[in-house]
């Protein structure tokens, strides 16, 4: 049997990933560990399982802050700060733990998150055989080919930090996506598994009796970053549907004073609500989205930043949601769009057929016999 090291960052929808991969791989009799902040790791994977710090809290607390401010900018001084501020210090702070954990655990295959860029630079450091998860399918796509003088900015940094480019694996890149939302061509060792659902904890409770079987019910959410600065948006969605009784709505906000079809918690058992919802309301996050669609259920889509216009476009361009303006929308345009993919059986027809394709991806048991193959 073989030893597999994760490498991820302090960020749920990247963590996420590997969870089921790694249950699939501990499944097999194989041993299994992760490399991160301990703190936000335990609180998602399942219980007794094996992580090694590589941020402290002050360190994961600064790198937050940071997070934070970038939220705040607009136009290409968010991909400055994302290189400058986030990623590269993140890289940086992270070295020595992943260092600490590879001579400790000594993995025959290390799988580092495409945001964890220590894990590329201690594996070719050390020589490990190192892969890819892409968590996000953004970069896939070369986003910045229209602009290449920031392209070589950013080639830059990564030179800077390793000496090469380093985000994806020349072995094996692990894509949680369908080649049918990306739509593009890729190498052989660019595997698309579809999102990995399979063995993740779905912790919190939920009051299940308050959904009405009669009624049509919507999932909003803006991600695990984005929900105390969506204020505006949230006030607009339940604008949008105080005129819709017929419609509940499970808003993940903080506290908010809403109309009896909303109901707001702060947080959610997401995976299993799922199979309660009709459609979804999203920033356009890559789980939320690969989530929602893995369920066959059509979105509105309101991009903030970072790779979210992408796949707030993908979703538009494959039929399966409406894309709005989020710093823009109101409440009529919402409460439009809504009714669009409640009534229109086109978006759920192409919501399945995304669906399908994440089926025939394979999932964790394809990414499993793939990491299999790196180590024979």
């Amino acid at each position: 049997m073989s030893r597999f090291l994760f490498i991820v960052p302090p960020l749920t929808g990247h963590i996420n990933p590997t969870i089921g991969v790694g249950a699939e791989l501990l499944r097999r009799g194989h041993e299994v560990a992760w490399v991160g902040h301990p703190a936000t790791v335990e609180a998602l994977l399942p219980d007794q399982s094996h992580i090694f710090p590589a941020l402290d809290d002050r360190l994961e607390a600064d790198i937050q802050e940071a997070r934070q401010r970038w939220l705040q900018l607009k136009g290409i001084a968010v991909l400055k700060f994302l290189w400058e501020e986030f990623l590269i210090p993140l890289a940086h702070a992270m070295i020595p733990g992943v260092q600490a954990a590879v001579k400790e655990y000594q993995p025959d295959v290390l799988i580092a998150d495409q945001q964890a860029l220590a894990g590329p630079v201690v594996a070719e450091d050390l020589g490990i055989p190192w892969v890819t998860s892409a968590s996000t399918p953004a970069e896939l796509i070369r986003p910045l080919k229209t602009m290449p003088k920031v392209e070589d900015w950013v080639l830059g940094q990564l030179h800077e930090l390793s000496g090469s480019d380093i985000r994806f694996s020349e072995i094996l890149v692990l894509v949680f996506t369908s080649p049918l939302l990306v739509g593009e061509t890729f190498p052989p060792n660019y595997v698309f598994t579809g999102p990995i659902l399979e063995h993740r904890p779905d912790r919190g409770d939920f009051p299940w009796d308050w959904l009405a079987e009669e009624k049509r019910k919507v999932l909003v959410s803006l991600g695990t970053l984005n929900g105390v600065a969506g204020h505006r948006f949230f006030g607009e969605v339940i604008d949008a549907v105080a005129e819709m009784p017929d419609v509940q709505i499970v808003m993940v906000a903080p506290p908010l004073e809403v109309p009896r079809n909303v109901l707001v918690r702060e947080r959610v058992p997401q995976l299993a609500l799922m199979k309660h919802m009709d459609a979804v309301i999203s920033h356009g996050g890559h789980n939320t989205v690969c989530e929602t669609l893995a369920h066959g259920l059509p979105l509105v889509v309101a991009p903030i930043r970072d790779d979210q216009p992408i796949i707030a476009q993908q979703v538009a361009s494959v039929g399966a949601g409406i894309r709005l303006k989020y710093q823009r929308v109101r409440a009529g345009e919402i409460r439009g769009a809504l009714a669009d993919v409640l009534t229109n059986p086109e978006y759920a027809v192409n919501a399945r057929r995304v669906q399908e394709s994440f089926r025939l991806g394979g999932g964790a048991s394809v990414a499993a016999d793939h990491l299999e193959a790196v180590v024979a």
